[in-house]
């Protein structure tokens, strides 16, 4: 069960919100806010999980009040402006809805929140040490879209500076999303990926051979062996060596 909080000043608007969270089983509507203050004082005193936010309410609009958070809950935007969207994105919220919006428009909304809930609860719980499997996943925000991302079949992970690219496997461009390497670092399995370069990231199973400090992952990448990452990867290579050639 997700915790929420609503905010919108129309009391009509405000009632239609609370309805639909009431008809979503894996919602708990904590508080229905009608201004930014409201609002915070709910944050500071609750564990809430996703805030559904008018942009133009009392005290401060909703981008300010998000702007205003230390750490955020996950945020969807309801409002009657469009124009809005791009600076909303910014903050990296879950999703923008225009209205009038229906039931289903929240619902998939609402849905976009859950699957990502529950991937943020498996992390925490150390759920993700087990992501070998196929059917394991991670979730990446790109061009406004959270794309599902099969953690098998990333090839390898470059930064560029605040962003990085993630190549995958049978994608024909790579997934560009804004995530410190760090970060994305601390969430893919440590036994299938290791970081090798301060740019880079390399899925071990897809590596094709290593010569002179290069990593040669497929046919057009080889990925250089920073000095600091050498003796972890090569403890890893002799681990795994199985004979000693010419």
């Amino acid at each position: 069960m997700m915790k929420c909080i609503l905010v919108d000043d129309e009391p009509l608007a405000l009632a239609q919100l609370k309805k639909y969270t009431d008809d979503i089983p894996f919602l708990e509507c904590v508080k229905a806010c009608s201004n930014a203050t409201e609002a915070m004082a709910v944050l500071q005193e609750e564990n809430i999980d996703v805030a559904f936010v008018d942009i133009n309410i009392p005290d401060m609009d909703g981008l300010q009040l998000v702007r205003s958070l230390v750490a955020p809950p996950m945020i969807v935007f309801t409002t009657a402006y469009a124009e809005y969207a791009v600076e909303a994105f910014r903050l990296n919220v879950v999703d923008y809805l225009l209205k009038p919006f229906s039931f289903d428009d929240f619902m998939r909304a609402a849905g976009k929140v859950y699957e990502l809930y529950n991937v943020r609860k498996k992390v925490q719980s150390g759920y993700r040490e087990d992501c070998a499997l196929l059917d394991e996943c991670i979730f990446v925000k790109s061009d406004y879209k959270i794309l599902r991302i099969p953690v098998a079949n990333i090839k390898y992970v470059e930064s560029m500076s605040e962003y990085v690219r993630i190549y995958v496997e049978g994608w024909s461009k790579a997934v560009v999303s804004l995530i410190s390497m760090k970060k994305i670092e601390d969430i893919l399995p440590s036994n299938m990926f290791m970081r090798v370069h301060r740019s880079f990231i390399i899925n071990m199973n897809k590596i094709v051979e290593v010569t002179r400090m290069r990593i040669v992952c497929d046919g057009d990448l080889s990925v250089p062996i920073g000095e600091m990452y050498k003796e972890k990867f090569f403890e890893f290579i002799e681990k795994h060596f199985v004979g000693k050639g010419n």
